[in-house]
């Protein structure tokens, strides 16, 4: 009887200790791995969220940046840290999701399994934005010229595989269209080559297409979100210019490496949706084109197993490949 008491007794403790010791986080300065690029979405929402986080947890939120392979390095490097709460990762699910299907045996981390979700922080759609020398101002006359043209349409993209390239791909799947793609090293040198009149049509950042809106160098033709945007208030939707469901968003949320206790990922998931509903940082989202979001754990999931699946199957019907 004394030895089932006594043992009862050291597991008590032990499960005493280790609550306390959960209650103790943070206890120490918590890293926030940036995949992507320095001074890039990433870079400037960890640079505006942290000083919040500090204030509530009283800890440095300290920026890591680990770069290369579209975001996959990094995403693996956070994934194998420890699941104490200390390493955080801010990704891109537009750029993480479809890398399953893009490089299928080279990632060494399973977005699905190796990561516990926080929560979303900001999304951003795209633009649609065509060359002034292309007679079209809609979505309709823009499909209609390229289904009359098929393989003379030159379209660019950040790159083979990158979020923008995909997004024209579905929008051709869908509507029909056969155009030539013209990938570039980055979304600087295919913005500068859509105004110059290299390529005649691209999906482009809302942030970064602004100035060239309003400067009439090249025409807005539709956004890639379920509602119009604030900053393109008389732009339609791809959805309402006859793709109903068409959707692509840039979301940004906070990741945790799996098995990430419960109690870390909770106060931080509550902390995220405090904060970017504060109004400072909607209008500094706003500033960027970006829209503040928040969700639970289970719905951040949700639209990452939404868009893995949505990625996969247009990899697939294009046959895209690609590599980092």
């Amino acid at each position: 009887m004394w030895k089932r008491l006594l043992i009862a007794s050291i597991l008590a403790c032990a499960t005493f200790g280790a609550i306390a010791a959960d209650t103790d986080y943070p206890s120490r300065p918590i890293r926030i791995i940036d995949a992507f690029s320095v001074g890039g979405t990433t870079d400037f929402i960890v640079r505006l969220i942290g000083p919040k986080l500090t204030e509530r947890f009283g800890q440095p939120i300290v920026l890591e940046t680990r770069l290369g392979g579209g975001g996959n390095i990094g995403a693996e490097y956070a994934a194998r840290s420890k699941p104490d709460g200390y390493t955080l990762f801010m990704g891109l699910t537009s750029a993480l999701a479809p890398a399953r299907s893009l490089f299928p045996k080279k990632l060494n981390y399973d977005l699905l399994k190796d990561f516990a979700y926080i929560s979303t922080v900001a999304s951003a759609p795209v633009v649609l934005v065509a060359h002034p020398s292309m007679p079209v101002k809609t979505v309709a006359q823009f499909v209609n010229f390229a289904r009359a043209r098929p393989k003379q349409i030159l379209y660019g993209s950040s790159g083979i595989g990158a979020p923008v390239h995909l997004t024209m791909e579905m929008l051709m799947s869908r509507a029909g269209m056969n155009m030539v793609h013209v990938p570039y090293k980055g979304s600087g040198i295919a913005i500068s080559a859509l105004v110059a009149g290299e390529i005649q049509v691209a999906f482009l950042s809302i942030a970064a297409s602004i100035p060239m809106i309003n400067a009439r160098r090249v025409n807005a033709l539709a956004v890639s979100s379920a509602q119009r945007v604030g900053a393109l208030p008389g732009v339609p939707t791809v959805a309402e210019s006859g793709y109903p469901g068409f959707l692509m968003l840039n979301t940004y949320g906070l990741f945790a490496p799996a098995d990430t206790p419960a109690n870390i990922i909770n106060p931080l998931n509550a902390e995220i949706r405090r904060i970017v509903q504060m109004e400072e940082i909607k209008t500094k989202f706003a500033a960027q084109a970006l829209d503040a979001s928040g969700s639970t754990p289970a719905e951040f999931k949700a639209i990452v197993e939404t868009e893995v699946t949505q990625w996969a199957r247009v990899i697939k019907d294009a046959n895209i490949t690609a590599t980092y």
